[in-house]
């Protein structure tokens, strides 16, 4: 153990001096401030989990030979308890460990309770997908933190190098003029509809600011990665299913939502019914697509298709050429929307929110037939840069966060 230790050590003091991004994003000051031992940071790949990490430890008060960082894919860590490793660095002065792709960790989460149990030495944990990590079982034990796709917001910040306000939904919903007023303000000579379509085609992921041109690469080389890696190894799908559900994100990706059953579905990708709700439900939890219910199934065994998209709009650019633009809206307003709302589609309107508002989205003159006399009931427009009343640019919902 010794000898693995000094390995690492030499191999985490590079990667904790290496030169990081000076934008920290959101999530960064609630990681900081969280007085538990053991803090978890979630999310899709590419988001930025091991940058927000890195950049916590030059935050604390630890000396550096009291922190250690471990990526559990290194080959050097095959075959060693993740436990024993903390345990010996531990006895040795340690303090602080970052665990990535913890995932990749045999046993992990027994491994994980056994130093929360055992250990006072605080561990600042990620893993690239959510497939195990939002279990009850695991996620109560320790302080689990979700990191999204970028927001439109910050997405602005980084390009352009400004501050910017975030809102809550009821704000939005309450004040929408003002607060479009005061966004546009601070963006100045910036269009915020060509600034919006340029988010959407390229500005979900951090990496698009570290080289444009390997943009969409670095995106089909992630899916296949959660593909081939996460989703294979966890759910022990063979490799040559993996080429399965490739076909299904792409199915999803050029069809509109509810234009196949689950039945034309599953023929036009040629598997059971049966073992295409379970590849849905890996997509979903990966963080690939979105799988979004019919509201009254909550209560009742209703016959009704589910609604099926891509995670973001940038997925469409990696996965097909001719994703339509109304599916790219609800695409939009979905993701930006469900990292603190509960969401579900209804048959008037497209998405009922928190169980209290619905919202209709469309193009700039979208109206009110399909939701009229319906309290709490909004269209969301594209192409607009103010709102009026119960009408608001889609745009806004990009600052949510």
């Amino acid at each position: 153990m010794d000898s693995i230790l000094t390995n690492l050590k030499r191999l985490s003091y590079f990667k904790l001096n290496n030169i990081l991004p000076h934008y920290k994003r959101f999530l960064f000051q609630e990681v900081i401030e969280s007085k538990d031992k053991i803090v978890g940071i979630y999310g899709s790949r590419g988001v930025g989990k091991t940058t927000l990490m890195l950049q916590i430890a030059k935050e604390l008060d630890f000396n550096e030979d009291e922190m250690l960082y471990i990526s559990c894919d290194y080959p050097l860590l095959q075959d060693v308890s993740l436990f024993e490793l903390i345990d010996f660095f531990y006895a040795h002065g340690g303090k602080f460990v970052i665990i990535d792709e913890i995932h990749e960790a045999k046993n992990f989460e027994q491994e994980l309770k056994s130093i929360y149990d055992f250990l006072n030495i605080k561990i600042l944990f990620s893993g690239s997908s959510a497939l195990k990590l939002t279990n009850p079982s695991f996620s109560r034990r320790y302080d689990m933190k979700k990191l999204p796709v970028l927001s439109l917001r910050e997405y602005l910040e980084i390009k352009h190098n400004l501050q910017l306000p975030y809102f809550a939904l009821v704000d939005i919903l309450q004040d929408q003029e003002n607060i479009s007023y005061e966004v546009l303000d601070k963006l100045k000579e910036l269009k915020i509809l060509k600034e919006f379509n340029d988010y959407l085609k390229e500005g979900v992921y951090p990496y698009i600011f570290d080289n444009p041109n390997s943009y969409i690469q670095k995106m089909i080389d992630s899916i296949n990665t959660t593909l081939f890696n996460d989703i294979a190894t966890i759910y022990n799908v063979s490799p040559e299913k993996i080429s399965i559900l490739k076909k299904l994100l792409v199915t999803i990706c050029i069809s509109k939502p509810l234009e196949l059953s689950i039945e034309k579905l599953a023929r036009k990708v040629g598997i059971t019914r049966a073992t295409l709700y379970k590849y849905i439900e890996y997509l979903h939890k990966a963080e690939l697509m979105r799988h979004i219910t019919y509201e009254a199934k909550r209560f009742k065994n209703v016959q009704k298709p589910d609604k099926l998209y891509l995670s973001n709009t940038n997925l469409c650019q990696a996965l097909c050429i001719n994703c339509d633009k109304g599916t790219k809206r609800e695409i939009f307003f979905a993701n930006q929307i469900n990292y603190k709302h509960s969401i579900y589609y209804v048959n008037r309107g497209d998405f009922l929110i928190d169980e209290k508002y619905l919202f209709e989205i469309g193009g700039k003159n979208k109206g009110f037939e399909q939701i009229k006399d319906i309290e709490n009931s909004f269209v969301v427009a594209d192409d607009i840069e103010i709102g009026f009343k119960n009408k608001i640019p889609l745009w806004l919902f990009g600052f949510m966060y």
